[in-house]
C-alpha cells in the first residue's frame, strides 16, 4: 500500500509488494553470507545460515521480508526460483494471475516478452530514490499530486468555489477550478520539480506560491483577501 499526501488531502494506492530482487541489496550487503544473489539475479536467504537473523528482516527498506517465529527464519518471495530450476517458465503468482498483470523474463534478452514490455511502456522503480536497482519494475505507478484549497477573506462561511488556480512550471502549464468545497487539485507532477502556483479570481487579490519539488504537497489554505481590503 502506497500512502501519499497528507491529512486531509491523502491518496492511498494498494500495490502489490514483492522482494525486489535488488542489484544492490541492504540485504544482501547485510547478512554476511546468509542472503545472497544469484547469477540469474535472483536474492535468496539460505535458510541454514540465515537462521535466527531477525536482522535481516529489518536490513529491507521496501519491508517486504518478514520474519518466521515458529521457524525462527526470515522469509520472502524467492521468484519460486525451486520451480525455475525444474524448468518452470514462471513463478506460480505470474502464472496464477487471471488477468495478466505479471510479466516474468529475462531484462538481458531483448526477444523477451518482459523486455519489450519495458522498452514499449513507461515503466519505474518502486524506490528509485534508493538507488538499489531493483529486478522488479512497476508500469503506471501513480505520480505526484498536488492539492489545496481556496477561502476568502470576507467569506468564510461560503466556500470557494470556481476559483481558478494555475500551476506553471516554465512554458508548461497546468489549470484547475475549485471544486463546490473549494478544493483543488493537480495529478500528473513530474517529481523533484518546482513550480509556481497562482491562484486568481474577480474581486480579489492575486496570490502566487511557489512549489518546491520532491513529495505530494498539501498547499493547506490560501485565502483570498478582497481586492477592496
Amino acid at each position: 500500500m502506497l500512502e501519499r499526501g497528507s491529512f486531509p488531502k491523502v491518496k492511498v494506492s494498494h500495490t502489490p509488494m514483492l522482494c525486489l530482487h535488488c542489484a544492490q541489496a541492504p540485504c544482501v550487503q547485510a547478512g554476511e553470507g546468509a542472503v545472497y544473489r544469484r547469477p540469474d539475479g535472483i536474492v535468496i536467504i539460505d535458510p541454514v545460515k540465515a537462521a535466527g537473523r531477525r536482522d535481516l528482516a529489518a536490513a529491507c527498506p521496501h519491508g517486504v521480508i518478514s520474519w518466521n517465529e515458529e521457524r525462527h527464519l526470515a522469509q520472502k518471495c524467492s521468484f519460486c526460483a525451486h520451480l525455475l530450476d525444474q524448468g518452470w517458465k514462471e513463478p506460480r503468482c505470474v502464472e496464477a494471475c487471471p488477468t495478466g498483470a505479471m510479466v516474468f523474463g529475462d531484462l538481458n534478452d531483448p526477444r523477451s516478452a518482459l523486455s519489450r514490455l519495458v522498452s514499449d511502456e513507461i515503466s519505474s522503480d518502486l524506490r528509485p530514490d534508493l538507488h538499489l536497482k531493483p529486478a522488479v519494475r512497476y508500469s503506471a505507478l501513480p505520480r505526484r499530486f498536488l492539492a489545496g484549497e481556496i477561502a476568502f477573506d470576507d467569506r468564510w462561511e461560503e466556500p470557494a468555489a470556481g476559483v481558478t488556480v494555475i500551476l506553471r512550471r516554465g512554458s508548461q502549464e497546468h489549470a484547475a477550478t475549485t471544486d463546490s468545497f473549494g478544493d483543488f487539485e493537480f495529478q500528473g507532477l513530474e517529481d523533484a520539480a518546482d513550480y509556481v502556483l497562482t491562484v486568481a479570481h474577480a474581486g480579489y487579490k492575486l496570490r502566487e506560491l511557489p512549489v518546491h519539488g520532491g513529495g505530494d504537497p498539501n498547499i493547506g489554505t490560501i485565502v483570498l483577501q478582497h481586492a477592496k481590503s
